[in-house]
């Protein structure tokens, strides 16, 4: 596992199209934005485990990037 400090506004590039930036932090939690192809299927980890046991789909808007 690859560990990186970063800070608001500072990002990390995974492969050529991947990036994932730090948009904020407040106090534990950690506002993160990702920018990736729409062909690349992007999930938190958990909504992901929900989807491969086939439990509903009902966060799959949650999980649709604006951009």
């Amino acid at each position: 596992m690859l560990v990186v400090t970063r800070k608001p506004s500072q990002s990390i590039v995974i492969g050529d199209e991947i990036e994932v930036v730090v948009l904020a932090v407040h106090g534990e939690q950690v506002r993160l934005g990702i920018r990736a192809p729409k062909s690349v299927p992007v999930h938190r980890k958990e909504v992901l485990e929900k989807i491969k046991r086939g439990g509903p789909k009902s966060g799959q808007d949650e999980e649709a990037s604006s951009g």
